[in-house]
């Protein structure tokens, strides 16, 4: 696998069993690549552990007055630079190549996950901690799933070496291996109070991150109730938390770090000085104790490997059991969503067996709840999103139970816009560029959301030629546009997909009468044969529906027209006029 050929093809399918076990998936995905960093790692690792032998040569050389061992250690020295300058290239683009493929494939399966969760993502994992596993996470990961072949490079020519300093002088052999095993050991026991601060340092973030989402995104609204300082305040502490937890994280790793200096330096004395009283008793040549001292130094490179591996599992085993809580939720259905199922498109009368609603195929319908928290959990049932936890019954389309069709059929069939739906950053072109069935124009789904100030207003703004609205870049979530024109840009895109049922929660709370009105000429126009579902209490829209259904506490009380149960119906009327006829309310619904 190499960068050029990102994206994956498939990411496939996650152990999400634990995050450890979503680590060794990963290293599984990559084996080759991890065997070509494992070999060129290797041979950089040798090339350098063989640079003590060549400088013991040389002293020998010198001491024993040999200008042609001289000359062939000369050469045996620049081998070793070639060797080694090869390997270190070919490991780096190697490593770095694992590192990003594994990273990207962790992304893809986040994009993955989130795309077929939809709104319930956020439902069921704070949006902090979606931000923290798809940015710094997501690094930390790949991080370690790159350091792992390293890691074993650096284990073979560890072992290698102190083996083979056995077997030449075991006396000063054994010591540097027990030497070696005594640094391992020494920083094994800080790890997990590391761990531990480090798991407190990145929860505090995390929360940190969550609070500062929620402020930006009710800026607005703080801003009106003059509680900017209020929340700046807890912003302020929770920050001054995560810097607290970072010094004391940090204070821990530099003790390691500590340690990682105060041991190979007693090593590196305890070599010289016994080597040296074995050079003076005439037990070992010059040559041969610059060997070994040389080799004990080298160590010292995969030892700081040892230790960057522990600290790359530290970090990324939290950052892989986030990822894991999010890869590991799935849509809570009745059926699979994801076998076979229904073949071909989905049609017919769309039907919510909790409710009792019906929405026949293609009629304008509207329906009337009076509390938007029964009209949001409506809509999302009929648009085959389950409400989590509640285990109410699926949504039938043409008699078809929507959660027991692949998913991308359903969300083909029923298209469900949010009362408050997310505009996307990029152009508006960009923007309306969505999968659709290719029968209804951008022009058309455009002017029927009564988009023409708003294409005014971005023409101005417009970087393009002629100041082309269709090239004017939207701000992130459409904030630079007021509440009403996201609205209706919203309400466009949801046009020119086209789907055989469209439900809409709200589509015009944010414009005036005047432009509303037009709006539902337009959708019943540009709708015309298909179906549509409006949640709304507007008389604007509830007058221009071919059938109204009343849905008060969740049950279908009364259908028919507008008018109609404006007449008959005082519960209705009460929702709709805003009348206080509760008590009548009350009597048709006892």
């Amino acid at each position: 696998m190499h960068i050029r050929d990102l994206p994956h093809s498939d990411p496939g399918e996650p152990d999400v069993r634990s995050g450890f076990r979503f680590l060794l998936w990963l290293f599984r995905k990559q084996v080759g690549g991890q065997a070509q960093a494992l070999l060129w790692g290797i041979l950089h690792q040798a090339s350098i552990a063989m640079l003590p032998l060549a400088l013991g040569l040389v002293v020998q050389a010198v001491v024993n007055q040999s200008g042609r061992d001289l000359a062939l250690t000369g050469l045996l020295m620049l081998g070793i630079t070639l060797s080694m300058t090869v390997a270190d290239t070919m490991l780096h683009r190697r490593a770095v190549t694992n590192w990003i493929t594994a990273a990207a494939r962790v992304q893809q399966l986040l994009a993955r996950r989130a795309t077929q969760l939809g709104g319930m993502l956020t439902q069921r994992v704070a949006a902090g901690e979606i931000v923290k596993v798809s940015t710094g996470d997501v690094e930390k990961i790949g991080w370690f799933v790159e350091s792992v072949s390293r890691f074993g490079a650096a284990v073979v020519v560890a072992l290698s070496v102190c083996t083979g300093l056995i077997i030449f002088e075991p006396q000063l052999g054994l010591l540097v291996f027990a030497g070696v095993a005594a640094v391992v050991l020494s920083f094994v026991p800080l790890l997990p109070a590391a761990v531990r601060r480090a798991d407190a340092e990145r929860g505090k973030s995390g929360r940190a991150t969550e609070l500062a989402s929620d402020t930006v995104a009710g800026l607005r609204v703080l801003r009106g109730i003059g509680g900017e300082e209020l929340f700046l305040d807890r912003y302020r502490r929770a920050s001054q938390e995560v810097r607290a937890a970072s010094v004391r994280s940090a204070r821990m790793w530099s003790l390691i770090d500590a340690v990682q200096v105060v041991m190979p330096g007693l090593l590196l004395i305890a070599v010289a000085w016994q080597g040296a009283g074995m050079a003076s008793e005439g037990r070992i040549s010059t040559g041969a104790l610059v060997t070994v001292y040389g080799a004990a130094t080298f160590l010292m490179f995969p030892l700081r490997l040892f230790q960057e591996t522990a600290m790359a599992f530290t970090f990324s085993r939290p950052s892989a059991q986030r990822a894991v809580r999010v890869l590991g939720l799935l849509r809570e259905t009745g059926g699979t969503n994801a076998g076979p199922g229904q073949q071909g498109p989905l049609g017919g009368d769309l039907s919510d067996p909790a409710s009792g609603v019906v929405v026949r195929e293609g009629l304008l319908t509207a329906v009337v709840c009076g509390d938007p928290n029964t009209a949001e959990r409506l809509a999302e049932r009929l648009g085959g999103h389950p409400i989590h936890g509640r285990g109410e019954p699926s949504a039938l389309l043409g008699g078809v139970p929507l959660d027991e069709v692949p998913l991308a059929t359903a969300r083909t069939a029923v298209l469900v816009q949010d009362k408050d739906p997310v505009l996307m950053s990029g152009t508006l072109r960009e923007l309306l560029a969505v999968p659709s069935s290719g029968k209804v124009e951008v022009t058309a789904a455009l002017a029927a959301a009564q988009c023409e100030d708003v294409l005014a207003a971005l023409s101005r703004s417009s970087a393009g030629p002629a100041g082309d609205p269709m090239e004017a870049r939207i701000t992130e979530r459409g904030r630079s546009l007021s509440g009403g024109q996201r609205q209706r840009l919203a309400l466009a895109r949801s046009l020119v997909t086209d789907p055989e049922v469209l439900v809409l929660d709200e589509p015009t709370s944010a414009v005036d009468s005047h432009t509303e009105a037009r709006i539902a000429e337009g959708l019943v126009e540009l709708r015309a044969g298909r179906s549509t579902v409006v949640f709304t209490s507007s008389p604007l829209l509830l007058d221009r529906a071919d059938e109204v259904v009343f849905v008060p506490d969740g049950r279908v009380a009364a259908t028919g027209g507008h008018r109609e149960l404006l007449s008959s119906h005082a519960g209705y009327r009460a929702v709709v006029t805003r009348e206080p006829q509760t008590s009548h309310y009350a009597e048709e619904t006892a």
